[in-house]
């Protein structure tokens, strides 16, 4: 079995991937690999951002650049140390999620990427493809599809 010496794993801040974040830190923590968050996210256009800014007034940083992605990763880091990660790294990437995923784990020289699988067995994601499914065609390394959602 590949001893994994970086181990990057993506979130979005939801509870399925804060599942996959928990399995790639449970791993990194029995390797002592580090442990790179990454987060993909798209720039607000600048309608949708004005429109945000006038209903949260000071508060519209939230939702703008990196902010939300670096919020889900923050969430995410807290997962990781209650799994046992003691090398965490964190990296929000603008762009789609497959596109950001594959770049990080070139950039970071992950030798094993892991994702959750939701959308793996959904209907849109057999018609119109999956982040799972297009990461493990994509990625340079190792991919590890967490069973983190029933796929329903």
């Amino acid at each position: 079995m590949a001893t994994y010496q970086t181990i990057l794993v993506g979130t979005d801040g939801s509870a399925s991937s804060f599942r996959a974040v928990t399995a790639a830190a449970s791993l990194a923590a029995a390797t002592d690999a580090t442990l790179v968050l990454a987060c993909a996210y798209l720039p607000m256009r600048e309608r949708d951002r004005s429109a945000a800014a006038d209903v949260l007034g000071e508060l519209s940083y939230k939702v703008s650049g990196s902010t939300p992605a670096d919020d889900a990763l923050r969430a995410a880091r807290e997962h990781a140390v209650a799994a046992g990660a003691r090398k965490i790294e964190l990296a929000a990437e603008e762009g789609e999620a497959v596109d950001a995923l594959v770049t990080l784990a070139g950039r970071h020289r992950a030798d094993l990427l892991v994702v959750g699988n939701r959308g793996l067995n959904s209907l849109a994601g057999r018609l119109l493809g999956s982040v799972p499914s297009a990461v493990s065609h994509r990625a340079g390394c190792d991919v590890l599809i967490v069973h983190t959602t029933t796929g329903r």
